[in-house]
């Protein structure tokens, strides 16, 4: 069996055992005990939110009632697809400003004596912080959100960026310096690589702040969103529905460390004899 498969059956292994003492926990508790969904029901509800199609329920309370029932077919992947454009728009901007900021920190000590507080008060603040004064700035839009993102992660990027390059060694420098390099040869060639491993390092934590950012963002106002189907899940006390999506964006959380941080911290630990 090759590696892939057997990862593949691993951690199909790992759901199933999750999902087994998920199980015994609701048995022994009771759903009134702790408003616990079964995993079945959580399971049920995560397929219909992510099925592409709109299926008509036909039951025999709506027949008689006619009443048809909000359908959720599709919700959370159109909600999650909403939310990681989002996320993706702010980090973006997020990383430009951060890289920026942090090759000024390190240029310029008067910078870094003005700005280099400020910034580290940034990063510790919770973004949370930043949702009444993106009100008050911005309304209750896309803008809010975008903002909330961008300070979210700012800090950590400018930091990653500014520690990375200060913590380069002197050799390289001074090797660089004896073969005629410039200072902007030394920056691309010379600093910039070798800042890589803590700056990933840094990308990393921005990214899952960026993400958390997002979801609190995304409690000011009613849109296609994740954080609006756990504020109407919540609203309609469904529990099924608020834990599919909430298994959701742990998994998409997994999967964009596994496929993109991962794979690209590890190749450059190896490239610069890091890895263990």
């Amino acid at each position: 069996m090759s590696s892939f498969f057997r990862k593949i059956v691993l951690a199909l292994l790992l759901v199933g055992l999750w999902m087994i003492l998920w199980q015994l926990v609701f048995i022994a508790t009771g759903s009134k005990a702790w408003k616990f969904a079964p995993p079945i029901d959580v399971l049920k509800d995560l397929w219909e939110g992510l099925a592409p199609h709109r299926v008509v329920s036909e039951t025999w309370q709506e027949y008689v009632l006619g009443v048809q029932p909000e359908a959720y077919h599709g919700e959370i992947l159109r909600g999650l697809a909403a939310s990681l454009l989002r996320v993706v728009y702010g980090y973006g901007i997020a990383l430009v400003a951060g890289v920026t900021i942090g090759l000024l920190l390190v240029s310029s000590r008067f910078v870094e004596w003005l700005i280099g507080p400020l910034v580290l008060g940034i990063q510790s603040l919770p973004s949370i912080c930043w949702l009444p004064l993106a009100v008050l700035w911005f309304g209750l839009n896309e803008k809010s959100i975008l903002f909330v993102v961008l300070m979210g992660s700012l800090g950590s990027i400018t930091m990653a960026t500014r520690d990375g390059l200060r913590q380069v060694p002197l050799t390289y420098q001074r090797v660089a310096s004896t073969f005629g390099a410039a200072p902007m040869q030394r920056l691309l060639w010379v600093n910039i690589p070798a800042a890589l491993p803590v700056f990933i390092s840094g990308l990393k934590q921005g990214w899952s702040f960026a993400w958390r950012s997002l979801l609190a963002g995304e409690l000011l106002f009613r849109s296609v969103s994740a954080g609006t189907l756990l504020t109407d899940a919540r609203d309609n006390f469904d529990y099924p529905r608020m834990f599919a999506v909430m298994i959701m964006i742990v998994l998409v959380s997994i999967l964009i460390d596994r496929i993109l941080f991962a794979k690209l911290e590890a190749r450059i630990h190896a490239r610069w004899g890091l890895a263990k």
